[in-house]
């Protein structure tokens, strides 16, 4: 089977897609998969580095973009549609996965006049613009959060969660043994997080008393690092203060509680791991999904919510002493997060690409390694 991942432009688009193509060329040597994005975003540099080949096409996006950027990607439409049409015609896949993102929208239409049969895959609570747009035309809609659903038709709906890369469980079994003490993991994404860096910092002062008893993991981005650094120094608490954390995996065996932002990815892989979390959604983001996908964590009882306009550093030191504290409560969140976790997400969205493209017959024939 020949499968076209669609879409990019950040990690959460991206990374879910990876997992799949990771679970479907490891279920028989013939198996295929082919990105297509474009050169300016993050899969110009990540898919390449997971082994898989990306064609690009001009492609820009046309939300959250003042006048001229918007013209100008209005402009680049006609060529996208050309630039998709060659590529299906190129590389002649038998499927087509869209994972949202702007330049997915000209792959999937494309591939849906040319008769090739197409997916969408949502990550987040809210839909993204593109995708909804998609879902009126694709054969399958697959969900990470039932929230998403009322977006779409529920004929075409699978709610089978957000695929995680195989790196993570990899790495996730063989992690090396916890700090002595409680161990808090920190971080706002790949660049870190100002705001979180800030009210961290702040907390620590109203820590004091738990100083003995806590071991921080913080990833900070290249721009706090110094700062923040100094703060744990500071107030002599033990920390690991880095700029980006390579083996998130590892990092997540070891902690007992998560602070963190509330992306799709992100919460894909708390989920996965079962670990009770503070998040603070990032305010900037589009459509404000990761607050939609932060209080549907929180109405699972598998993390605590608060929005970084309203949050302080002793409010948020207050919610780490009361669950280092409480044991119970963290293992309800554990088991809460545990439930929302769907660790077969890939295989389950690969088993259905199989059915959708060669009908329930071919399913085993198609993925011979089952």
């Amino acid at each position: 089977m020949k499968l076209l991942v669609a879409g990019g432009g950040t990690g959460g688009h991206i990374f879910p897609g990876i997992a799949v193509a990771e679970e479907l060329t490891t279920r028989a040597p013939n198996n295929e998969v082919v990105f297509v994005g474009t050169q300016q975003g993050i899969e110009a540099k990540v898919v390449p580095q997971a082994g898989f080949r990306l064609c690009t096409i001009p492609s820009r996006g046309l939300k959250r973009v003042g006048f001229w950027k918007k013209l100008w990607g209005f402009l680049l439409l006609p060529f996208s549609f050309l630039a998709a049409w060659g590529v299906l015609r190129r590389e002649k896949p038998d499927f087509v996965l869209g994972v949202g993102g702007y330049s997915s929208g000209p792959l999937v239409l494309t591939a849906v006049f040319l008769r090739i049969p197409t997916a969408i895959q949502e990550q987040n609570a809210a839909a993204g613009v593109t995708n909804r747009i998609l879902g009126r035309f694709v054969k399958a809609v697959f969900l990470a959060f039932e929230q998403a659903a009322k977006d779409f038709s529920p004929r075409k709906i699978h709610v089978v969660g957000n695929p995680v890369r195989r790196k993570l469980f990899d790495n996730y079994l063989r992690s090396s043994s916890p700090h002595p003490g409680f161990n808090i993991l920190v971080f706002g994404g790949s660049m870190g997080a100002r705001g979180i860096n800030l009210r961290m910092r702040e907390a620590l002062a109203f820590l004091e008393d738990l100083k003995g008893e806590l071991h921080f993991v913080h990833q900070t981005g290249k721009n706090d690092l110094s700062e923040v650094q100094t703060a744990y120094e500071g107030r002599q608490f033990s920390a690991e203060v880095l700029p980006f954390i390579d083996d998130m995996s590892s990092v997540y065996a070891r902690s007992e509680l998560i602070i963190c932002r509330a992306g799709a990815v992100t919460l894909a892989e708390l989920t996965v791991c079962k670990k009770p979390s503070i998040l603070i959604p990032f305010p900037y983001a589009a459509d404000d999904h990761q607050t939609k996908n932060a209080r549907a964590m929180e109405e699972a009882g598998a993390a605590i919510v608060f929005l970084e306009a309203e949050l302080t550093g002793e409010c948020l030191a207050a919610e780490i002493r009361a669950l280092v504290k409480d044991a119970e409560r963290r293992l309800r969140m554990e088991r809460c997060a545990g439930l929302m976790g769907r660790p077969e997400a890939a295989k389950e969205l690969v088993d259905m690409c199989i059915g959708l493209t060669y009908g329930k017959k071919k399913w085993l024939t198609a993925g011979e390694s089952r």
